[in-house]
C-alpha cells in the first residue's frame, strides 16, 4: 500500500475492489472494440473488398502502421481500418490476459485470458492466410473464430464484474425451474452460433443473395430446386446481371431461415422461464427481455436484407445485432450456469463438525 492510500484510510480490500473494477472496465473496452471489429469485418464482406489490400501483413508494401492516409480510398479504406482495429483488440488482449494473470487468482479466469489471447493470435493468421492463399473457407472460419473469441471476452467481463458475480454466489433461493432454465439458453446459444457460421458461409459462398423474396421463397413455401426450375430461375437473374444459384446455395439460404425459427422459439422459451425464476434472478428475466427484443429487430434486418439484395449497411447491422445476440447469450449461459452450480451447493448435504472433546473424569 501507498503512503497516500494508507493516510487516506483505504482499506487493502477497498484498493483491491478498485482495482477489480478497473479490469472490469478495461474488460467492457475489450468487449465493445471486439463487437466493432466483428461489425468491420462484416462491412468488409458485405462490399466484397476483403482483397482490397493485396498483400499481407504488410499494406501495399508499406508497414501497415505507416500507410498513408491520403490512399485510404474505396474498399482500400474499409480492409485497411479492419487491419487497424484488429490490431488495437490483439494489443488490448495482451494487456487483458496480463492483467488477469496479475491481480486475479481464479485459475480458471487467468486460463480464459490466456485462451483468449491465443485465439486472437490465431485469428491474426487465419486473416492473413485469407488474403494470401484466397481461400473462402478460411474466411468462414476467420468469423467463426471471431464470435468464438467475443463470447470468451464477455465471460470475462462477466467474471470480473465484481458487484455482479458475487450477488450471484449469494443466491441459494432459486426455484427447481433455473434448470430447464439454463438447458434452453445454453442449446439457443450453441445454436446462435452454428447460425452465425451459416451466415457467414452464404457470405462467403455467393455473391449475390440465392432468394430474393420473404417470406416466400420463389414465390413457395418450400422452393423447387429442380434442375429446370433452376435453369429457369438463373436465366432470369443473368438477364439482370446476377450470380447464378445451384440447389446447395438456395438450400443453405433456406436452411439459414429455418435455423432463425428454431432461435426464435428457444428465446421466446428462454423469456417465458426466467420470468418465472422469481427470487434474486431478476437479472436473468431483464437480460432475456433483452434478448427477445434484439431477437425482433434481428428478424426485421433479415427481411430488409433480402428485400434490399443485400445491402452492405444493412448486412452489415445484421451481423452486429446477430454477434450481440450471441454475445447476450453466452451472458446469460454464464449466468444461469453459476445459479445453478451455486444452488447445487447449497442444497448439497454438509457434514456435521467432528467433536475433539477429550472427556474428563
Amino acid at each position: 500500500m501507498s503512503a497516500s492510500e494508507f493516510d487516506s484510510g483505504l482499506a487493502p480490500a477497498a484498493i483491491a475492489d478498485r482495482g477489480s473494477r478497473w479490469l472490469h472496465r478495461f474488460a467492457w473496452f475489450t468487449a465493445i472494440a471486439t463487437l466493432l471489429l466483428i461489425c468491420s469485418g462484416g462491412m468488409v464482406t458485405s462490399k466484397g473488398v476483403g482483397l482490397a489490400v493485396p498483400d499481407w501483413p504488410t499494406t501495399f508494401g508499406y508497414n501497415m502502421f505507416r500507410f498513408p492516409i491520403s490512399k485510404w480510398v474505396g474498399g482500400i479504406f474499409f480492409e485497411h481500418t479492419h487491419r487497424l482495429i484488429a490490431s488495437i483488440v490483439g494489443f488490448l488482449t495482451i494487456v487483458l490476459a496480463i492483467w488477469i494473470w496479475r491481480v486475479d487468482h481464479r485459475r480458471w479466469l487467468r486460463n480464459l485470458g490466456f485462451a483468449a489471447l491465443g485465439a486472437v493470435i490465431l485469428q491474426g493468421v487465419l486473416g492473413g492466410l485469407r488474403v494470401t492463399l484466397l481461400k473462402d473457407e478460411i474466411g468462414v472460419f476467420h468469423a467463426l473464430l471471431a464470435q468464438a473469441f467475443l463470447g470468451m471476452v464477455i465471460v470475462i467481463t462477466l467474471a470480473t464484474s465484481s458487484r455482479l458475480w458475487r450477488r450471484l454466489s449469494r443466491n441459494s433461493s432459486l426455484p427447481a425451474r433455473v434448470r430447464a432454465l439454463c438447458r434452453v439458453v445454453i442449446c439457443t446459444t450453441i445454436v446462435i452460433y452454428l447460425q452465425l457460421g451459416l451466415g457467414a458461409t452464404m457470405r462467403h459462398q455467393h455473391r449475390d443473395l440465392s432468394i430474393l423474396d420473404f417470406p416466400l421463397a420463389y414465390g413457395k413455401l418450400i422452393p423447387d430446386t429442380s434442375p429446370a426450375k433452376v435453369a429457369e430461375i438463373n436465366t432470369w437473374r443473368d438477364a439482370r446481371a446476377m450470380s447464378d444459384v445451384t440447389p446447395f446455395h438456395i438450400w443453405l439460404q433456406m436452411t439459414h431461415r429455418f435455423v432463425a425459427a428454431v432461435i426464435a422459439a428457444g428465446v421466446i422459451a428462454s423469456l417465458f422461464l426466467a420470468r418465472r425464476t422469481g427470487g434474486d434472478a431478476g437479472m436473468v428475466s431483464r437480460f432475456a427481455d433483452f434478448w427477445f427484443l434484439l431477437l425482433a429487430f434481428q428478424i426485421a434486418l433479415g427481411a430488409w436484407v433480402i428485400w434490399s439484395n443485400k445491402a452492405a449497411d444493412i448486412a452489415t447491422a445484421h451481423v452486429a445485432v446477430g454477434a450481440t445476440m450471441f454475445a447476450l447469450g453466452v451472458s446469460l449461459s454464464a449466468i444461469c450456469l453459476r445459479l445453478l452450480r451455486d444452488r447445487e451447493l447449497s442444497a448439497s448435504p454438509r457434514q456435521a463438525p467432528v467433536s475433539m472433546e477429550i472427556p474428563v473424569s
